[in-house]
């Protein structure tokens, strides 16, 4: 690992801390440098408020070092006035000459306009210094402005001989196939994505919150598909505590953090959900079932990673868990439950 890469990696790190705050914001974390030795440091904590090269800048406390040093950043810095003034003006200003980059920003307002910015007011500019990892950091926000819909995660649980769901149940909630720290952390992961998504009979037969009630953080937009309006307005999901999507066919007036959104079932309906998160700017999206609408994820290729649990129950009976094939790319032990990771290739 050279120098550029050891700083960059710090970028990375620091980037991480952002994760599920930022939306719809990316991940970014910036170093400032000067004879090999960090005098600042930042990252973007939430939107509206200051980025990584600010923050990294402000952290410095001899400001008269900053002409000479090199500020690392994992994304491209930008030129636009949003919420907050443009990085690439700031480094300017402040007299930075050597800038390293990571990654160039997907987003057709900056997309490399920053680099020539900079470039033209005479800064060293290094980019591509560990390109793969910094996109990787940034798969949700390249795949928004690549692919135009949400980074896709499917996520289910199984039971030993592979079904998601007993064929009967007494209850009206969820019968539970893994342990308490596995659901412990996919409440950390709804914690970090933008959106949730589950069918119809999720809701009719389970009555999910679908929050981060065991998890810190706030909760995801819940995308509910409801096609004919079956679900009963008793139903958790409507308790108004977090913006929510019902995906029909049938007209409905919205209320507070309720919204009725049309789309037309005789056609390919995966694309279209993809189109419609695309426009309330979703960058991510967990799908968590039931097995019918994770399997229409699967056949119309509109998934980018699995998470698939394997519980120690055996249910002999009931609905039998998506078939999915994709690279694994880790398989971790949680207690006696086994979580398996697969992306799609």
């Amino acid at each position: 690992m050279n120098i550029h890469e050891k700083y960059m990696m710090r970028c990375i790190q620091l980037a991480k801390n952002g994760l599920g705050t930022t939306y719809p914001n990316p991940l970014v974390g910036s170093v400032v440098v000067y004879k090999d030795k960090i005098i600042g440091e930042g990252w973007h904590k939430q939107s509206g408020k200051s980025h990584a090269e600010v923050n990294a800048i402000d952290s410095v406390k001899n400001q008269k070092l900053l002409t000479k040093a090199t500020i690392y950043v994992n994304l491209e810095p930008c030129i636009h006035f949003g919420k907050t003034p443009p990085c690439a003006n700031l480094i300017i200003e402040k007299g930075i000459k050597n800038v390293v980059i990571g990654s160039k920003d997907p987003n057709p307002k900056v997309s490399g306009k920053g680099i020539a910015l900079l470039k033209e007011n005479g800064c060293n500019v290094i980019q591509g210094v560990l390109k793969n990892d910094c996109n990787d950091l940034n798969k949700r926000f390249f795949t928004f402005f690549g692919k135009k819909r949400p980074y896709i995660i499917l996520k289910w649980a199984e039971t030993q001989d592979g079904f998601i769901s007993p064929k009967f149940k007494t209850k009206k909630k969820p019968v539970w196939i893994t342990n308490k720290n596995s659901r412990q952390l996919v409440h950390q992961w709804r914690s970090q994505e933008q959106a949730i998504l589950v069918g119809t009979k999720t809701i009719l037969k389970d009555n999910p919150c679908l929050t981060t009630r065991d998890w810190f953080g706030s909760s995801p937009i819940r995308i509910v598909i409801d096609k004919k309006l079956k679900i009963p307005f008793d139903a958790t999901i409507f308790d108004c505590s977090n913006k929510t999507i019902i995906v029909t066919e049938i007209e409905k007036k919205n209320k507070f953090n309720l919204s009725y959104n049309l789309i037309d079932f005789s056609k390919n309906t995966t694309h279209q959900i993809c189109d419609l998160l695309y426009k309330h700017k979703v960058q991510s999206l967990i799908v968590e079932g039931g097995t019918k609408t994770l399997q229409t994820f699967i056949s119309h290729n509109l998934w980018d990673e699995a998470r698939i649990f394997k519980g120690t129950p055996l249910f002999n009976e009931g609905t039998k868990a998506p078939s999915i094939k994709g690279q694994k790319v880790s398989e971790i032990k949680i207690g006696k439950d086994i979580l398996k990771i697969l992306l799609n290739d």
